[in-house]
């Protein structure tokens, strides 16, 4: 059963920073490199209702392909030298059909 992944976030940098995009970028080039991620998105939020600001998502094809990711040193790396120094808030969805 396929997992749809989603982080919904804060930044700490401000919005159209430097740091913003970097953050952005890396998180990209990182996260949709390892093995399993599949429709990594990046979107920004527009609604007034939540401070929060961006969001990731991707899709697992199951519990095994999730659970490499989650495991993977790319992504543990990304977690613990940017993730947790740079991220103000964030709420974690995964969602199955």
């Amino acid at each position: 059963m396929a997992i749809q992944h989603t982080v919904v976030f804060r930044l700490v940098h401000e919005a159209g920073s430097t740091e913003e995009r970097d953050f952005l970028d890396t998180g990209r080039s990182t996260l949709s490199s390892i093995p399993g991620v599949e429709d990594f998105t990046i979107r920004r939020q527009v609604s007034p209702k939540s401070d929060l600001e961006h969001q990731f998502s991707m899709v697992f094809q199951d519990a095994d392909a999730y659970r490499a990711y989650n495991e993977h040193p790319a992504h543990t790396a990304f977690v613990s030298e940017r993730w947790v120094p740079e991220v103000a808030a964030f709420q974690e969805y995964d969602f199955t059909e």
